[in-house]
């Protein structure tokens, strides 16, 4: 691996950017993520910065289950997103379609469309939970890079 390729994942891992993506969620899981956000709990002091377009995001915050209007939408977003990407699958509805899984607009979870790097169960999962799975899911890149060395 050459320089500017460990400078460049040095740099995702200590500071991803990340953009929020609710898929037809009630609401209370994209309250706890923007929650996770604010001065309170302070998600900016592991370098998380929320973007507001996929090019520019490393990490994709999806809330809700896939709904069949929301699906091709969701594709084209996690397409847009550089090389390496993760994806977030918060709250229950997310990552198994929740109370909503069945009907007749709705596909499932996240996973069913696009390939997840995390899971925050929950209805609605807490901020405490949400900056734990991030933090985890950089930490499990942090030493899937220590081992490549």
């Amino acid at each position: 691996m050459g320089l500017v390729q460990k400078i460049v994942t040095w740099s995702r891992i200590k500071s991803p950017w990340i953009i929020h993506f609710n898929t037809g969620a009630c609401n209370a899981c994209d309250i706890e993520i923007i929650a996770a956000l604010t001065p309170r709990y302070d998600l900016e002091r592991f370098g998380v910065q929320l973007k507001g377009t996929p090019r520019h995001a490393d990490v994709l915050v999806c809330s809700g289950p896939v709904t069949r209007q929301i699906k091709s939408r969701l594709r084209r977003i996690y397409d847009q997103m550089p090389e390496p990407k993760f994806v977030v699958a918060v709250g229950t509805c997310a990552c198994t379609g929740g109370v909503f899984d069945g009907c007749y607009s709705v596909e499932s979870g996240i996973d069913k469309v696009i390939p997840v790097s995390a899971y925050i169960p929950g209805c609605p999962a807490s901020p405490k939970a949400i900056i734990d799975g991030v933090v985890k899911l950089l930490t499990s890149l942090e030493d899937k890079e220590d081992k490549k060395k």
